[in-house]
């Protein structure tokens, strides 16, 4: 009992962001639950240690690292003009917004795409007289849509990666599609819900865009190609990242701390602790209880089953959060479907998932966080929109991983 009182209390500090009766934050609600685990006896200092997925930490760390160096070249403050070079309307811009979200999503974690993005879409906005409203919620819905594609777009596609043994090209080849369709289909939403305000030509800008520090190096530009191209061999995910950070330190000859600096050390600290309470519960026995309860309705071979399963990643993730919830969900999904199938679907379902609300992904909370001096998004105003291209996500996604999982093992 004492193991469910912890873990309930640190879901709900992690579900409730800050309450106002002890308000902490999410990863100190995770830290505190971790030392609880351990205090209450349902963890040993050692099996806790055991818990903590070293790898999936080593590849956060590695691309936030990579990210961050790509922010010291100079490279984010050259947006703006890439951005709106040739654009005629301002949905031409979104729609560039959008899509390269979601390219470097792909690539770099999603929330790290996030948090150097922000900045330049609010400047251009600002300077451009756009409305910041549909760019803040295509930024981040395109963020989150975009990592689905890969194995390294998310911290819960990393954790599946880990789980599920499948080769960086065989989840890419499977998520990629869906992705591409509904990302078009998304902004297909944004143009029809925005459509007054993204009327009419493109402004000239009301002041000049803040110069990028010093001159641009494009050596992290061919570090991150090397490491992509490791993760389309097959070399393991963490060990290759980090491989690409103690590249670019021989490359650069010169002190990271600035570099070390920009890292999101509280994230680590978040997902490391959250493991140690994951396996805290799950060495109760309830957990698995309850999935052996729900497996008759879980199917990944048939439309209600799979209808199912996407309702209860949707729900889960957006009352404990996607990475949690994939922490939970993932060491059954074997039990239930050992196939391609059933861990892109959970990478996917978990993933757009995200989208819904502006509580259920640390990206979405990112970018309103970062233009709160700006303007405070609310809640319901995400939802206005994140209602829709969750429904579209799951609807045609879902669909599509399927006839791709068909034509793969044909």
């Amino acid at each position: 009992m004492l193991t469910l009182a912890v873990f309930g209390l640190t879901f709900v500090l992690i579900a409730g962001r800050r309450l106002r009766a002890l308000p902490i934050g999410r990863p100190a609600g995770a830290l505190l639950g971790a030392v609880g685990m351990v205090a209450v006896g349902a963890l040993s200092p050692e099996e806790a240690y055991a818990a903590i997925d070293a790898g999936t930490i080593a590849l956060l760390l590695a691309m936030m690292m990579l990210g961050a160096w790509l922010e010291e070249d100079g490279l984010m403050a050259r947006g703006e003009a890439a951005l709106t070079r040739g654009a005629s309307s301002p949905f031409v811009v979104l729609a560039r917004v959008s899509l390269v979200s979601a390219a470097l999503s792909a690539i770099l974690v999603n929330d790290t795409v996030c948090v150097l993005m922000t900045p330049v879409v609010v400047q251009l906005c600002l300077r451009r007289g756009l409305p910041l409203v549909p760019f803040l919620i295509s930024l981040a819905a395109s963020a989150n849509l975009g990592s689905a594609a890969t194995q390294v777009g998310n911290p819960q596609n990393m954790l599946i990666a880990g789980m599920s043994g499948m080769s960086f090209v065989d989840f890419t080849l499977r998520c990629l599609p869906a992705t591409v369709l509904c990302l078009v289909v998304q902004l297909g939403l944004l143009r029809w819900m925005y459509r007054g305000a993204l009327a009419g030509p493109l402004q000239e800008p009301t002041s000049p865009p803040t110069p990028p520090n010093g001159a641009t190096r494009w050596s992290v530009v061919l570090v991150m190609i090397g490491v992509v191209l490791g993760f389309l061999f097959g070399l393991d995910l963490a060990w290759t990242a980090l491989g690409g950070v103690a590249l670019m330190l021989l490359l650069r000859r010169e002190d990271p701390r600035g570099v070390f600096a920009r890292v999101d050390w509280t994230l680590l600290v978040f997902f490391a602790a959250l493991f140690v309470v994951v396996g805290g519960v799950e060495r109760t026995g309830l957990l698995g209880q309850g999935f052996a309860a729900l497996a008759p309705i879980l199917r990944f071979d048939t439309a209600a089953g799979l209808a199912a399963v996407s309702l209860v990643i949707t729900l889960g993730s957006n009352l404990v959060s996607n990475v949690p919830l994939v922490m939970l969900f993932g060491p059954y999904v074997e039990a239930l479907s050992p196939t391609p199938l059933a861990w892109t679907v959970l990478a996917w379902t978990a993933t757009v998932a995200g989208n819904l609300t502006l509580v259920g992904s640390v990206a979405n909370l990112i970018v309103a966080e970062a233009a709160r001096e700006h303007h405070e998004l609310g809640f319901w105003e995400y939802l206005r929109f994140g209602f829709f291209t969750t429904l579209s996500s799951l609807g045609l996604g879902v669909p599509m991983l399927v006839l791709v999982d068909a034509l793969l093992g044909a």
